[in-house]
């Protein structure tokens, strides 16, 4: 074991506590690596606040980028110091939905409180997400990690691990969006701008934001909303037909996690479309539907984990376009800080202002 510093939970809803941690080597097909930048997604804050319950103490942190510095048995296609971006899907590439492309809802149960974390004193310590990226280092399974271009800035990076993957997945592969659609994107936070990228890179006619400011919306303009509807209007489902030419979206990408944005969603929609619920509410909160509507006009509910993506397929095509100026990764980065800064990275991102704030290890907050 060898100790780490890490930003550890002890009480929901309380700061996160910088520590030592000790952290095991790599087992069978695991790697470790050392990070340089990790961001905030906003459901680590949620598990924090205990919104879905779990074991504590934990270490969070998903979206994460680093050098390889120790590699256990069994692995193969990494080498020591390859760059890599940490994902939290951890697939047994053998259960059903593995075997059927699905790695994302893997069958197979993975013990995070056992994994390769422990207190100072030896106790348990989760590994939450399978991940534990608040940390300076983390070893995970190689099956959650992708080879990413050795001068690729690892705070750009990072945010392929979560955010990016889980917008522009969920409007090519879980929409699965075709060229001349129409979108609805509700919600222009960090996920919410990928979603309006992939369905611009999918080819929509029209994309829809909608959100609480205008100034969030001029910002999903910058990343391809054709239009921006204030979510605050009475009722904005008008105001986004009237965008779309009088008719309802193809599909809508319900980026947040609020209940109110969940049951708007099919008002949005037209004859046959389909709403796509990406954002995660609280457990225990419930929505409701007039499903004979449904029905009759055969539209559709789609839950989508990380945009349905297969990291090894689906990462390498969004750095292409990323390298090819099409798709946007560092205007999505609000603000740099450093690990013992987390806790204010966290509170700014609770505001809702930012967009991605990413937490750097080893240099200060500018990046230098």
């Amino acid at each position: 074991m060898q100790t780490i510093k890490a930003a550890v939970c002890h009480e929901f809803g309380a700061p996160l506590v910088i520590e030592d941690i000790q952290l095991a080597p790599p087992g069978m097909g695991e790697v470790e690596i050392t990070l340089d930048a990790v961001a905030i997604c906003h459901s680590d804050i949620s598990y924090a606040d205990g919104a879905w319950g779990g074991h504590l103490p934990a270490v969070y942190g998903h979206e994460a980028a680093g050098i390889i510095t120790r590699v256990g048995g069994g692995v193969t296609g990494f080498d020591l110091g390859d760059s890599v971006v940490v994902t939290l899907i951890r697939s047994c590439g053998t259960c059903p939905s593995c075997a059927s492309g699905k790695p994302t809802i893997c069958e197979t149960p993975h013990n995070t409180v056992k994994g390769p974390l422990r207190t100072a004193e030896g106790g348990p310590l989760d590994q939450a997400m399978s991940c534990g990226a608040f940390a300076e280092k983390v070893v995970v399974d190689q099956r959650q990690i992708v080879q990413i271009p050795s001068d690729m800035a690892k705070d750009v990076a990072s945010l392929l691990s979560c955010g990016v993957i889980t917008g522009v997945g969920a409007a090519v592969n879980a929409a699965g969006l075709r060229a001349g659609q129409d979108v609805v994107v509700i919600g222009a936070g960090g996920v919410g701008l990928n979603a309006i990228q992939g369905a611009r890179i999918a080819g929509a006619r029209r994309i829809v934001a909608v959100d609480m400011t205008e100034e969030k919306l001029e910002i999903a303009r910058s990343f391809g909303a054709t239009h921006g509807v204030l979510a605050s209007d009475p009722t904005p489902w008008k105001a986004s037909y009237k965008a779309l030419g009088g008719r309802g979206a193809d599909a809508v990408l319900v980026t947040v996690g609020a209940i109110p944005a969940y049951e708007q969603a099919m008002r949005y929609l037209g004859r046959g479309g389909k709403a796509i619920m990406i954002g995660m509410p609280h457990s225990g909160a419930k929505a409701a539907y007039e499903p004979v509507v449904m029905a009759a006009i055969g539209q559709g509910l789609i839950g989508s984990k990380m945009g349905d993506v297969v990291i090894q397929r689906d990462i390498p095509w969004m750095i292409d376009l990323y390298q090819q100026g099409r798709l946007k990764l560092d205007e999505l980065i609000s603000r740099r800080w450093t690990l013992d800064q987390i806790n204010d990275a966290i509170a700014d991102t609770k505001t809702g202002s930012a967009k991605r704030n990413v937490i750097l290890f080893d240099r200060d907050p500018a990046g230098n």
